[in-house]
């Protein structure tokens, strides 16, 4: 009589397998990051050879580049370029994989909560009254961070048995009211000054990255990021009923409230500094989830890799396949829409 197979080996060897199939998709997507940045650096109306980018990056910062136009093209235009389309992409996808995760629905995308709409529109009201790009930057995040703040402020206050769907539907119609607002200022705003510049900023670009931006940008990515990877675990146990999840030490409510932060944060800091870049954060976190399974402390590190090469892809191609720069949002869009659609078809086949 022969032993019959342990039931519980075949959901460990899973396990066991996602574990090492997301170990080496994080190997090879660091391996593609450099490549591709090595592409970009090298790519554009200034073409730089490997030997030149070797070479300046061997001077470092400290070299005097103001003579040398292959390393002030290269430090003070590409690497900045480079440096924030990962972190734009980083965040978004951070901040997309974190939602879809709290709201258990695969839909939903960092801008589901209105962060979105509400940077767009301190944004564009600033552009209006004069301001300069650093105080439209400052007003798209704070107006971002506003929204949600007002989101769950009102979501709050309403007592629902579904606290989660009172959250998206409260911010899919703020984001409707703002987006009105938006559209209103468009419509006063002067049609030779304003309107261009406000539309440019609308389809988003990475055009005017600077090292200042970098910072600012990485320093609230990376206190977003180290949060939602510290809470790991926990964000896991969010899919659990609430009495099961407060049973093993987690307040889900408050949890709820820290990844919505902190995801919001990621955002905010990611449309403030390039404009809206839309299908990033929905699209991504589908992807790295087929190498990685459902769990979040895999999902969220592969996740935020592949959004560093999905968008640092998607800004070459927008600088490079034209004369004219194309705007990554619109090319986003283009290229997430078929590619949404394709994984849907893959994971209901």
């Amino acid at each position: 009589m022969s032993i019959p197979p342990d039931s519980s080996a075949a959901p460990a060897r899973g396990d066991i397998e996602r574990s090492r199939r997301s170990a080496l998709a994080y190997c090879g997507g660091m391996a593609l990051l450099v490549a591709l940045a090595i592409v970009a650096a090298s790519s554009g109306h200034y073409p730089l050879s490997l030997s030149q980018i070797v070479a300046g990056l061997v001077h470092g910062f400290a070299a005097d580049r103001s003579g040398a136009t292959a390393e002030s093209v290269l430090w003070q235009i590409r690497l900045p370029r480079i440096a924030l389309a990962c972190l734009v992409g980083a965040g978004l996808s951070a901040a997309g994989a974190g939602f879809q995760h709290l709201f258990r629905n695969p839909l939903v995308a960092p801008d589901t909560l209105g962060v979105s709409s509400g940077a767009a529109l301190g944004a564009v009201a600033s552009i209006y009254a004069g301001a300069g790009a650093g105080l439209a930057a400052i007003a798209a995040f704070g107006g971002g961070l506003a929204t949600v703040a007002l989101v769950m402020a009102l979501a709050a206050r309403i007592d629902t048995a579904d606290r989660l769907l009172t959250l998206v539907l409260i911010g899919v119609v703020m984001g409707s009211l703002l987006g009105a607002g938006v559209s209103l200022l468009k419509f006063v705003a002067d049609p030779y000054n304003q309107l261009p510049a406000i539309t440019f900023w609308l389809m988003g670009s990475l055009a005017a990255a600077t090292w200042g931006q970098v910072a600012a940008a990485g320093i609230a990515i990376g206190v977003a990021f180290l949060l939602l990877n510290a809470l790991s675990w926990r964000i896991d146990l969010l899919a659990l009923p609430e009495d099961e999840a407060r049973a093993l030490g987690v307040q889900a409510s408050r949890l709820r409230a820290v990844v919505v932060v902190a995801a919001t944060v990621a955002t905010a800091a990611s449309v403030a500094v390039c404009g809206i870049i839309g299908w990033v954060g929905l699209v991504v976190p589908h992807m790295a989830r087929m190498v990685t399974g459902p769990r979040f402390a895999r999902l969220l590190p592969v996740a935020t890799l592949f959004g560093a090469i999905f968008m640092l892809a998607i800004d070459t191609l927008a600088r490079t396949a034209t004369a004219a720069e194309l705007p990554p949002g619109v090319l986003t869009a283009f290229i997430g829409t078929p590619l949404f659609v394709a994984l849907l078809a893959r994971r209901s086949a």
